[in-house]
């Protein structure tokens, strides 16, 4: 079992940034991908971004390319997503989450085995 500790969720305006840390620990997490999902109120769990443990793959969701990056410290077993030009939209509670898979055949919720206890982030316009 994975154990997983969110931080860095907060109240930012439109157009500000956050920072999400996911701390991991845990006999199996060691080569796991890890990745971050979120779920505004009345909607589905949805995939963000992930990234493998060698870095070698980075997968981000279309509505948040080329403004959130995800970023890993293997040493330190932590995740970080770096969210920029943030926009109301993307107002959620954040859930770090470790994958089943080193390399996830798809990333969706059935591919995940350890989830963390979430992080609000509400964007204001």
């Amino acid at each position: 079992q994975v154990e997983l500790v969110e931080s860095g969720g907060g109240l930012v305006q439109a157009g500000g940034s956050l920072r999400l840390s996911c701390a991991a620990s845990g006999r199996t997490f060691s080569r796991n991908a890890l990745g971050w999902f979120r779920q505004a109120p009345g909607k589905a769990r949805e995939f963000v971004a992930a990234r493998t443990w060698s870095g070698d793959s980075t997968t981000y969701a279309d509505s948040v390319k080329g403004r959130f990056s995800i970023s890993r410290d293997n040493i330190q077993n932590t995740v970080h997503l770096q969210m920029n030009s943030l926009k109301p939209d993307d107002t959620a509670v954040y859930y770090c989450a470790a994958f089943i898979m080193i390399y996830p055949s798809t990333y969706d919720t059935s591919s995940v085995g350890s989830w963390g206890q979430g992080t609000q982030v509400t964007v204001s316009s």
